[in-house]
């Protein structure tokens, strides 16, 4: 169990500073006096010192930095200390061992608002998560963690705004679905870049359980780099394992350590396909789902930014749905929408389950939470991380002259009114039957779903009545960002670009005329902006998967304007620097 030292309950305790011993200038940086809120302005972050300290890092932080979760007052910062050469993930080896946490407001930690130790062992995968206390609102910090004198990568993090503030504007980076065997992170890498963004949005699917030559990159599963352990993960050691694997990539940990994350899971932390009691991809030679999905979630405690049960010490709550706030201007609802469902039912086949009310994909916990948070009147926009797709796709006023065609290529397209994918919100209609009837009732506007999970780009409205749509109203929109790398449709068919899939693409857009963006071919990344005026997502293409050094281009931009409740195209892109 990793246990930190406590500040008060106000926040604006530290510890004791604590002497380092003596140690190369260049392995530890200047230390210096706790400074109040009058402290300097926040010096500037160099990314080329940044790359070449992470790459140079000493043994003991070999796993980079990270933080996240921002509050007003504070941030979860992680990182993973390996005390000694045998003690790798998963291992259960190595001493347990204190590490010092840092926080200042200039990169060289002459001026510091915040310190403290923490105590981390095998237990804990040696890995080290505290809430650090003690800044203020809406400011770019630096942390760094010190082991036997020797200090890590320094991060920089940023604190959400104060609850009355009213920032001008709030914008990150949006991923999902990085499969590390299908490429590499491409997506990481062009938004480490950027200098403008206050966070990252990860939706889900930050790693995957499968073992090498499985589900690797196009049709042939060609693993571009190999999974560790060689095997799909089921035990502790085995997810342990895999996140210290994927905490090792250069351009997640450049990331990590240059902007806060805010994340929640998907499916394949755990494994595909998963629901409350049980999972596709869970088979009985596995053992019992509970354990291997309890495994799962501990090992995603221990290894990510994350507060969970509204925490950051490990092993206290289970709860990651959560909500964070960004001054008056906008709330930041995270689901989970894995732990509450219901099994998905049968596919491709038209089953009227997918509509009852005794099945939900949230909860009725979570949900209930959900509508109070979308009701709320203290901010302008209500923005919902959404782990699977809400907007309806259906075909049921397509004739099957047009599906046919396509599906004697792709043979994709559901038949006679059946849902598109069973595993998004229509799967379980009700539960999003419930949540519109109750913005709509309650003359609730600005709600924006920010969805990953299906591996191509969307933007929609969300209409109440398909059919006769855009005559009728809408609830809201949805931006869905594409995949880091994990495979697409053009990657499945093996087809050239916009050949098959922009078949698709068109037959969708046809049938659900509240779809104004469909991209099947491209992984990449995108960049939310909110302002007062409006909502904007941008989405960037990257180039191959397997080329280490692969460019980016901007795709597409469309916006919400506010109180609209509905999608305008967006004349370009947002900032950049």
């Amino acid at each position: 169990m990793t246990e930190a030292s406590s500040p008060t309950s106000t926040g604006a305790g530290v510890e004791q500073q604590l002497a380092l011993p003596a140690v190369p200038r260049r392995t530890v940086l200047a230390g210096g006096a706790l400074v109040g809120a009058a402290a300097l302005a926040a010096s500037p972050f160099d990314d080329d010192e940044a790359r070449a300290a992470l790459a140079g890092a000493s043994p003991y932080f070999r796993h980079g930095v990270a933080s996240g979760d921002p509050l007003a007052n504070r941030v979860v910062l992680w990182t993973r200390v390996t005390p000694t050469p045998d003690a790798t993930p998963g291992s259960g080896r190595g001493p347990a061992v204190t590490v010092e946490y840092q926080v200042a407001t200039d990169t060289r930690f002459r001026h510091l608002v915040t310190r403290g130790t923490v105590r981390t062992d095998a237990a804990a995968d040696h890995t080290v998560k505290v809430d650090a206390w003690g800044m203020q609102p809406g400011r770019w910090y630096y942390y760094r963690f010190v082991h036997r004198g020797v200090a890590s990568p320094v991060g920089r993090t940023k604190t959400a705004p104060g609850y009355t503030s009213s920032p001008e504007r709030l914008r990150m980076g949006v991923v999902s679905c990085a499969n590390l065997q299908a490429g590499y992170f491409h997506a990481y890498r062009h938004l480490a870049v950027r200098n403008d963004l206050d966070a990252v949005l990860h939706l889900g699917d930050y790693l995957y359980e499968y073992g090498p030559g499985q589900y690797g990159m196009g049709q042939d599963d060609v693993d571009v780099r190999r999974h560790v352990p060689a095997r799909e993960m089921v035990s502790l050691a085995d997810y342990r394992q895999r996140h210290g694997q994927y905490k090792e990539d250069p351009d997640l940990q450049w990331l990590h350590s240059k902007y806060p994350f805010i994340v929640t899971w998907d499916d394949h932390e755990s494994t595909n396909d998963a629901w409350r009691d049980g999972a596709e991809n869970h088979q009985p030679g596995e053992g019992d789902w509970a354990t291997r999905r309890s495994r799962a979630h501990r090992a995603y405690d221990e290894w990510m930014p994350v507060r969970l049960g509204s925490t950051a010490p490990l092993g206290d709550g289970t709860r990651l749905f959560r909500s964070l706030r960004f001054g008056t201007l906008a709330e930041l609802s995270m689901l989970d929408l894995r732990t509450y469902r219901d099994q998905q039912v049968a596919y491709p086949v038209v089953d009227p389950a997918v509509s009852s009310p005794a099945r939900t994909i949230t909860g009725r916990e979570q949900l209930d939470w959900l509508k109070r948070a979308v009701a709320s009147s203290a901010v302008q926009w209500k923005l919902v991380g959404n782990p699977v797709m809400i907007a309806p796709v259906t075909f049921a006023q397509l004739p099957t002259g047009l599906i046919d065609p396509v599906n004697d290529v792709t043979g994709l397209l559901p038949r006679d009114g059946a849902p598109y994918n069973v595993d998004q919100w229509d799967g379980y209609t009700d539960d999003r039957r419930e949540l519109f009837t109750h913005i709509r009732d309650q003359g609730i506007r600005d709600t924006v779903f920010v969805t990953g999970d299906i591996h191509s780009g969307w933007a929609a409205d969300l209409p109440y009545d398909v059919a006769t749509y855009p005559l009728g109203r809408s609830a809201g929109v949805e931006f869905v960002a594409s995949s880091v790398t994990s495979n697409n449709l053009k990657d499945i068919l093996g087809a050239p670009p916009r050949t098959a899939s922009l078949a698709v693409e068109t037959v969708i857009k046809l049938a659900n005329r509240h779809v104004r963006y469909l991209d099947f071919d491209s992984h990449g990344y995108s960049v939310l902006d909110v302002t007062p005026a409006r909502a904007q997502m941008d989405w960037y293409v990257t180039g191959p998967r397997d080329q280490r050094n692969a460019g980016s281009t901007w795709a597409a931009s469309f916006q919400t304007l506010a109180g609209t409740n509905k999608l305008s195209r967006a004349a370009g892109p947002v900032g950049g620097n």
